[in-house]
Parts: structure tokens; C-alpha cells; sequence
């Protein structure tokens, strides 16, 4: 991971790579701290990560137009194409870096659905009432089993401050229950 100082310098850095990350952060934020450590965990030699602490650096979170930190700016062939908001797990940003995440079309050829992830158990019926719904909806997700995995359980607790399921994350806004409305506006459903 190589620290910028500018967006003059990031620009400079990933203009000549295929693809890049720019990882926003705020050093001693709980969230900034897990995502960096994620991230550092999930690297590998073929990966470009530059980082920038947003109390030092100025000028990138405000071309754009980034508010919350913990954020990583995906860059390809110099551009910025997306970004991933939050903290996720080591095996999330694996995935990312081998170009795997899924990333489907909706109606609209223009709009990408957005990227979400349930947080669920077997035998929480909200859980699978909205995973129903996803499907029927035509809502492509991830879905994390807490009960079998210890990590991702705790990393929910500690991005939401909850431990009850299910946990709705939609690019980075997390929905506690099957809060519908919510979940229809976030991922502009009807």
C-alpha cells in the first residue's frame, strides 16, 4: 500500500495502470482501521492500493464527492469507474482484486445494480423473507451465514453497533431487519 499526498499525485499514480484502488481513510477511526487492515490482509504483488488519510490529504474525497470514510476508489486505465464504501472482510476485497465481483445490469443498460450482501442465519425468518423478496425482485446478493461464520458476525456488529439479522448492507448503507421501504429506495426498486 503507498501512501499519496494529492489528487494530483493519484491521478499521476494510476494513470498508467490497467486497474488501481485509492483506499480513503481516516487513521484511529474503528471503521478506517478495519478496513485498512482488511485490505492489507487480502494484497497481493500484482495490486496497486494507494492510500490517503483525509485529515492530511484535502483535495481527493472532495473531487469525488466522497462523505463517509472508509471508501476505496476503483480506478481503470486512469479513470474512476466505482467505489466500495465501509469496511468489509479480507475475503470481500480478495474477490474484489481478482476482478471477481459480481456485477449485474438492471433494466436500464446504464445503471449497475448495486453491490449487496445479507447478513443472515438459518432460522431467522425475516432473514429468509428477504432473500425471498431479493429473488423475486430479481436482486442478485451475497448472503453471509453469521451463525457459521464468526468473523463476519463480529465485523457486522462492529459496522452496525447490532448483532440481530438480518443486516442488509447496499453499497455501504446498512438496513437493520427487513425494513422494505428503505431497501426499495436504496436500491430504487418500486
Amino acid at each position: 500500500m503507498i501512501k499519496i499526498n494529492s489528487h494530483n499525485e493519484l491521478i499521476e499514480k494510476v494513470k498508467n495502470t490497467d486497474k488501481a484502488y485509492c483506499l480513503l481513510y481516516k487513521k484511529g477511526s474503528e471503521l478506517s482501521e478495519c478496513a485498512y487492515s482488511s485490505i492489507k490482509e487480502a494484497l497481493t504483488d500484482k495490486v496497486n492500493v494507494f492510500t490517503a488519510d483525509v485529515s492530511l490529504v484535502r483535495d481527493i474525497h472532495i473531487k469525488y464527492n466522497i462523505t463517509t470514510v472508509p471508501t476505496l476508489l476503483t480506478f481503470e486505465k486512469g479513470e474512476y469507474v466505482n467505489l466500495t464504501k465501509g469496511c468489509n472482510n479480507t475475503e470481500f476485497y480478495n474477490t474484489l482484486f481478482e476482478e471477481n465481483v459480481f456485477s449485474a445490469k438492471a433494466d436500464d443498460e446504464s445503471k449497475l445494480q448495486k453491490r449487496v450482501t445479507v447478513y443472515s442465519t438459518p432460522t431467522c425468518t425475516y432473514c429468509n423473507q428477504i432473500k425471498k423478496y431479493f429473488d423475486e425482485k430479481g436482486v442478485k446478493y451475497r448472503d453471509i451465514d453469521v451463525s457459521k461464520d464468526q468473523k463476519a458476525a463480529e465485523q457486522m456488529v462492529k459496522r452496525s453497533g447490532q448483532q440481530g439479522v438480518p443486516q442488509t448492507d447496499i453499497n455501504g448503507q446498512i438496513v437493520i431487519g427487513f425494513d422494505r421501504i428503505k431497501i426499495n429506495k436504496l436500491l430504487g426498486l418500486e
